[in-house]
């Protein structure tokens, strides 16, 4: 049974976060993307609390009410800060120093692309959904004609205008854009619970502005890898998709998903919480 816990890290950064299993079991962080939040990940926080893991999933930073800097001061909301919270998150729980599982998706796949690499002797495994290897999405980038299409949105995000237009007629752009991914209503209406307002929203986006168009280059993953991902995806195509085993220098599963698009978390909730249970057990933390 999922319940919500609190999770203070500093004074003034609070997050809300799903939480199910046994505390003292492995612990899986899962960290979810844009458009979405914590609740991405309920149907594998409850299986993977059932199966005996400690499963936490956080609304990240700005996201969490809690936990939200001025969206106005973008240094706030530096990937370096974003990542040091999933690490902070890490620590609060009593497993400072030590092995864990790490999921991520969209967003949460990038900072945990980098956790991946920064740290690698701190993960037991990795699990990415969507995602695809920085190094392998900057050279579709450059050789798919079709990617920088499917990534447009990274640069209308900048705009000062997008966050209105985010959320114009009931947040028109981001209901419609879930249900183009599959995803069911009971779930955009969680995800619009969190997001669907302008100081969230602000937040969310504050994320794309503190980066903007930069992709920092991280080495070949070192971690035993699951990457999962829906040929249905409209931002990541299948060059960046495919391409990310070559930058995997551990063990690697690519499973692709027939008809799932970007978010197969929501879309197909039973089998990813099989293959991420598969994983976990292949490679112990």
């Amino acid at each position: 049974m999922i319940e919500v816990r609190r999770i203070e890290t500093a004074p003034g950064m609070v997050f809300d976060a799903s939480v199910a299993g046994p505390e003292d079991g492995p612990l899986v962080l899962l960290l979810h993307g844009f458009c979405v939040s914590r609740f991405y990940w309920s149907a594998q926080v409850e299986a993977l609390g059932k199966a005996g893991y400690f499963a936490v999933a956080p609304n990240q930073r700005g996201y969490a009410a809690g936990a939200r800097p001025d969206p106005k001061n973008l240094a706030d909301y530096r990937i370096e800060l974003l990542i040091r919270d999933a690490l902070d998150i890490v620590d609060r729980l009593g497993r400072g120093g030590k092995r864990f599982h790490l999921a991520g998706h969209d967003w949460g796949g990038s900072l945990s692309w980098d956790i991946a690499d920064r740290q690698p002797e701190r993960l037991g495994s990795l699990t990415m959904l969507s995602r695809p290897h920085p190094r392998s999405f900057n050279r579709a980038m450059a050789e798919d004609p079709e990617q920088p299409r499917r990534s447009s949105h990274h640069k209308w995000l900048l705009d000062p205008d997008s966050v209105p237009r985010l959320l114009a007629n009931d947040a028109e752009w981001v209901r419609s854009r879930l249900v183009r991914n599959g995803v069911p209503a009971a779930q955009i209406e969680k995800h619009i619970s969190v997001i669907g307002n302008e100081p969230a929203m602000e937040a969310a986006v504050a994320w794309y502005r503190a980066r903007g168009s930069r992709h920092d280059p991280v080495g070949p993953t070192k971690v035993p890898t699951l990457y999962v991902w829906g040929d249905a995806d409209d931002t990541v195509g299948r060059m960046a998709a495919e391409g990310t085993g070559e930058f995997i220098a551990a063990p690697y599963r690519f499973e692709e998903l027939p008809g799932v698009g970007h978010y197969a978390a929501d879309q197909m909730p039973e089998r990813v919480a099989a293959l991420m249970l598969e994983h976990l057990a292949a490679h112990p933390a």
